[in-house]
Parts: structure tokens; C-alpha cells; sequence
């Protein structure tokens, strides 16, 4: 980089938002829209090294417009990013002859199983008696949250991940 280059560069950190707003215009030919400081030096000094050194190749510019044809573009991320979809498993509760009342009504009673099939496999969770948790391949569990994070190996809600909503 030539040393005028360069100390018009580093006079750009003495300008004031006004003076930067003004050599935006007069090296760009159009007004910022922003007055944010660090952006404004930045363009400039890109835009001054280019006037110096050149600017892209026509081949380099062809491709950028290629790549920019915005006829590909989203206007929205995809639905799977923003809610993810719902695995097409089934999901039944078989209740049991052992009744009892629970403090969340999410719950089945105890000694229902709660079956969920996920990628493939068919998880059987057995509600136990209150206080007392869940069972799961042989293992006690004292959340669903935590079978959910044993068969995702992520964290995920358990009354969502077995499908046990408010009853609305």
C-alpha cells in the first residue's frame, strides 16, 4: 500500500461523523444511510484503496453478480430452523389399573406407560407412584426431561418431547 494511501487511511480516524459522511458521498457517489462511525472508516478506506490499486477484475465482478442473483434468495428462514418439524412417530398412554392423584395434570395416573417411538425406536416410560419418578429401560428417572435427554443426547423439554401438553 503506498504511504499516501496509507496516511489517508489513518487521517479518517481524526474526521468526524460529519466530514466521514461527506467523503462517503464524494467517493461513493451516493449518501450513507448510517452514522456509525467504524462502518464509515471502513467503506472509505476500502473505496480509497480501490481508486489506488484497482478495483475487482470485470471476471471477478461477472461473478459476483452471478452469485448475488437474488432469485434464490429467502426473504425467511425455513420453517424447520424456526420451529423444528414433528418426528412422525406415534405417541399412546395405556392406563393401568393403579389410580392416583398428581400434582401436575400433564402426568398420567401412576403405573400408566407412556410410549413414544423416536427414530425408530419405541421408548416405554412407566409413571410410578408419586414422588417416586419415571422408569425407562430398567433405569429410574426423576424427570421426563431427563429420558428426553437420555434417548435425544440433547436437552429437551420432556412434557414436549412425549407429547404431553396442557389439555386445553
Amino acid at each position: 500500500m503506498p504511504t499516501n494511501v496509507a496516511a489517508e487511511i489513518e487521517a479518517l480516524h481524526q474526521m468526524t461523523i460529519n466530514e466521514l459522511a461527506e467523503k462517503y458521498k464524494e467517493l461513493h457517489g451516493h449518501p450513507t444511510r448510517t452514522r456509525h462511525r467504524a462502518y464509515l472508516i471502513r467503506k472509505i478506506a476500502w473505496r480509497v484503496q480501490a481508486n489506488a490499486e484497482g478495483d475487482l477484475t470485470d471476471r471477478a465482478r461477472k461473478r459476483a453478480a452471478e452469485l448475488a442473483n437474488d432469485a434464490d434468495v429467502r426473504v425467511m428462514a425455513p420453517k424447520t430452523l424456526i420451529c423444528p418439524p414433528e418426528p412422525t412417530g406415534t405417541v399412546t398412554v395405556n392406563r393401568l389399573l393403579l389410580k392416583g392423584e398428581h400434582n401436575d395434570p400433564r402426568l398420567p395416573s401412576p403405573g400408566s406407560a407412556i410410549i413414544r417411538e423416536y427414530k425408530g425406536r419405541k421408548i416405554r416410560v412407566v409413571v410410578l407412584a408419586d414422588g417416586q419418578g419415571f422408569e425407562c429401560d430398567g433405569e429410574r428417572y426423576r424427570t421426563l426431561s431427563a429420558i428426553a435427554k437420555k434417548v435425544t443426547g440433547s436437552h429437551i423439554n420432556g412434557f414436549r418431547f412425549f407429547r404431553l401438553g396442557s389439555k386445553r
